[in-house]
């Protein structure tokens, strides 16, 4: 038997965890702030842990809080995705894409409109997915950023994940060098530590630390540089649009690859390659993207190369699978 214990608790600390606020979940559960937090304590008191640190007109995750979280929106996106699926007319085609947050708000979703025109009788959905989920059963496919090694998985690159730091217009004006740039004013990514150093490291800036406020995601990051709180670590093409509006600059012209990291398109290989399980036909294939070369680990390189040495035995020919919409040989599947 699973042990489910207290689920309108865990929904309602879900919603607050990822709306930032009891108010803003009371609002998508249709129940008031106080019954969100009531529920939310009795989550805690029940699994014997502080999900939250309750501060002055905020809540902070605590370290436990945000473990669960993580784990939670997923597994609450692919219930709606699939309860969506089970309940969908036969005849709708269903594309359903697992995608980080920030790649979503600042790539994917402007340039549906466009998707739609050219095929209109597919219907998208966009579930959450990133660098740290797993790859949901119920996906169609998936826009991944890591190194491109995922066991059972193809993946195919879209963009190299180049670093460059960004702000506010106003803000770029005091910084005419890399030596211009202040530790409290560097805006940080919790899973992302390492950006900063990397890129200090290839501007020839030493005893220097990022030690302004933290972000669960890049996309919040990048909305308090838009604001003018500081200068977020950028990666492309997260800021290109934001880049060509103005809304953010770049005051360095020196952009640094993310260490092992690009941006992949990702399918699990099924041998029907639909893109639901109602829709009978048709390749899971991304809104259309600009290729290129994704920068990744030496030892991937290394196992590209080591593939296209190989040659097929005299006599036979190497066969291949069509995994939704790419044709690989059935050695690198």
């Amino acid at each position: 038997m699973r042990r489910l214990l207290f689920l309108n608790g865990i929904k309602a600390f879900e919603a607050a965890a990822r709306g930032g606020s009891f108010a803003a979940a009371g609002s998508e559960l249709n129940v008031s702030a106080a019954a969100v937090s009531r529920m939310v304590h009795l989550l805690e008191d029940r699994l014997g842990v502080a999900l939250f640190e309750r501060r002055a007109n905020r809540l902070a995750l605590t370290s436990a809080g945000r473990a669960y979280q993580g784990g939670l929106t997923p597994i609450f996106d692919a219930l709606a995705s699939l309860t969506a699926q089970v309940t969908a007319p036969t005849s709708v085609r269903v594309l359903t894409i697992g995608v980080g947050p920030t790649f979503a708000m600042r790539w994917l979703i402007p340039r549906l409109a466009d998707f739609r025109k050219q095929q209109p009788d597919i219907e998208v959905r966009i579930t959450t997915g990133g660098a740290a989920a797993p790859f949901g059963e119920d996906w169609s496919c998936g826009i991944k950023l890591g190194d491109g090694a995922w066991p059972g998985l193809v993946a195919e690159p879209l963009f190299a994940a180049d670093l460059l730091p960004v702000c506010a217009p106003r803000f770029a004006a005091s910084l005419k060098r890399p030596g211009d740039l202040k530790g409290p004013s560097l805006l940080r990514v919790a899973h992302a530590a390492e950006d900063w150093p990397a890129w200090l490291k290839a501007a020839g800036v030493t005893r220097l630390s990022a030690r302004g406020p933290e972000f669960q995601f890049y996309g919040q990051a990048l909305q308090a540089a838009t604001d003018g709180l500081g200068i977020a670590m950028g990666i492309r093409p997260y800021i290109d649009d934001d880049l060509a509006a103005g809304r953010l600059v770049a005051p360095f012209a020196l952009s640094v690859p993310r260490a092992c990291a690009g941006i992949w398109f990702i399918a699990a290989f099924r041998p029907s390659s639909a893109i639901s399980p109602r829709s009978g036909a048709g390749s899971c294939t991304p809104p259309r993207a600009r290729p290129r070369a994704a920068r990744c680990k030496e030892k991937q390189k290394e196992k590209q190369k080591k593939r296209q040495k190989e040659k097929p035995k005299p006599g036979r020919e190497k066969k291949t699978g069509h995994v939704n919409g790419f044709t690989h040989p059935a050695g690198d599947l």
